[in-house]
């Protein structure tokens, strides 16, 4: 194999090496430029020395390496149960997973370690949501880079799933956040896949160091079967010819992923990620104006397959439509539905940014690249609303049968603006583009979220009637065709009256 190994021995062919820059000198305009638009992984270095964790949870080791400290971790983190990975166990596309307490969970690593094997069993905590169980405990800063994130924002105060037969307690907690922890002896590993959502992630190397093996979206299809249903499992396993045909003609780029460093894993890249050293990584999924098109376009394949997979069955369903979006939700975690509100709420909370930057003096922060910012958005949504609206979820008769909870949350924008959940959304994209546009953390105060009329924490003026103004043109959504023209009209509108 040419440029390296991977795990025991890749047999990809590897054709270079991912850029690594110092985040300590690099903007974010760079970032965007240089990366995040073009859709290219970059390692950063220089990022994570103030982060609690850093410190906290790990050991002075030989040289300058930092080790888990496994008691600490046990002690203070008591989490009842963990998502763990057997990495020796394959189940269908993944690896086998179960629960276990996090001392159940350390003990056997520790016992590993001085056994050399243990009970045979590779364990690698995976996805566990330490933001949420513990959100006092303020382990490390989103670099302003990764700000942007809308998926967690959402998140932070809506519920992915409206309908009832889809949201359960198993389901909301497995959709409670996409910020993770990863905890792993050497050896551990993650097997070939792009993330979920096709979303953009980061991730950070609190110890340890990582091999990573990235694919291009460009041909990501090599590493299917035939009919683009099953994929490789393990780069480095025997990968069937006959099975995968065009397997032999992917090239690769790697990256060895030190100790405080972060990589940024673009959308719809390939990749598979092994353990070097006894290792501890701090990851998020995320996505915004940049990549939502990406997000859309897996939806609309995800629901192609789960469309013909039922299809013999559309004319004895009572609502084949509304089956078709409960089985898109299992499988890839949001449907057409859930998307179309998130995409409407965004839209909205950039309508009411771009609402208060028309009089700067009414404003607590003004900046042209803030603007650009919040106009880029509204575009991405338009373009990808225009694309939703001719699918059959959103034609008249399916309209009609959508859930009550799912029209209310996208069509009434007066009950959408009075929310507290849209109210918390809108606080925490002024801060995220606030962080940005200033590169400080504590550099927004919060204002009373009661004041009346006005929603964004940016607003200074008293009687601010953001609220009265928007819905003068805009009170109802109907579907797509009227998010794909309202953003544009309300930028208009708004900005230049």
């Amino acid at each position: 194999m040419a440029g390296g190994s991977c795990g025991g021995g890749s047999r990809v062919k590897v054709v270079g090496q991912v850029e690594r820059v110092d985040g300590a000198t690099l903007s974010y305009a760079e970032f965007v430029d240089r990366f995040m638009r073009p859709n290219l992984p970059v390692v950063l270095t220089g990022l994570t020395s103030s982060w609690r964790s850093c410190h906290d949870w790990t050991l002075a080791a030989a040289a300058d390496r930092r080790a888990p400290d496994l008691d600490f971790l046990a002690r203070s983190f008591p989490s009842p149960l963990v998502q763990v990975a057997d990495c020796s166990s394959r189940e269908f596309s993944d690896q086998k997973r179960f629960e276990m307490s996090m001392r159940e969970f350390v003990d056997h690593w520790a016992a590993s370690s001085s056994n050399g094997d243990s009970d045979g069993s590779l364990l690698y905590l995976k996805d566990w949501h330490f933001v949420k169980e513990y959100p006092g405990y303020v382990a490390y800063t989103t670099p302003t880079f990764f700000a942007d994130d809308w998926l967690n924002m959402y998140l932070d105060s809506h519920p992915i799933h409206r309908d009832s037969d889809i949201a359960n307690h198993t389901n909301e907690i497995n959709c409670a956040d996409y910020r993770f922890v990863y905890m792993g002896p050497k050896g551990t590993w993650t097997p070939l896949h792009a993330d979920v959502f096709r979303s953009y992630s980061w991730s950070a190397n609190v110890c340890g160091r990582k091999l990573w093996l990235f694919l291009p979206p460009s041909q990501s299809h090599f590493v299917f079967d035939r009919n683009l249903r099953s994929s490789v499992y393990n780069i480095n396993d025997d990968v069937s010819e006959k099975q995968f045909p065009e397997f032999n003609n992917t090239k690769w780029l790697e990256c060895t992923q030190e100790q405080n460093e972060i990589i940024f894993v673009p959308s719809g890249w390939y990749h598979q990620v092994h353990n070097l050293e006894d290792t501890i990584s701090i990851n998020h999924n995320w996505f915004n104006g940049y990549n939502l098109h990406w997000v859309w376009n897996l939806l609309h394949e995800d629901y192609k397959v789960a469309k013909d997979y039922i299809e013999d069955i559309r004319d004895i369903c009572d609502d084949f439509e509304g089956l078709c979006q409960r089985n898109l939700a299992a499988n890839t975690g949001m449907n057409f539905y859930d998307f179309f509100v998130f995409i409407t709420r965004f839209a909205l909370a950039n309508i009411v940014e771009l609402y208060h930057i028309q009089n700067p003096k009414d404003t607590d922060f003004i900046s042209a690249e803030t603007a650009n910012h919040f106009v880029y958005n509204l575009m991405s949504i338009r373009d990808v609303a225009s694309k939703m609206v001719s699918t059959e979820a959103f034609n008249t008769e399916n309209i009609c049968n959508i859930s009550e909870q799912n029209r209310s949350a996208f069509s009434d924008i007066i009950k959408i603006l009075e929310e507290e959940s849209f109210r918390r959304l809108l606080v925490a994209l002024s801060k995220a583009y606030n962080y940005i546009d200033r590169g400080q953390k504590d550099c927004l105060k919060m204002k009373d979220s009661s004041q009346k009329g006005c929603l964004s924490v940016t607003c200074l003026k008293p009687d601010c009637n953001v609220v009265g103004d928007i819905i003068s043109f805009m009170r109802e959504i109907h579907g797509p065709m009227d998010l794909s023209s309202a953003p544009e009209v309300a930028s208009l509108s708004l900005l230049w009256r």
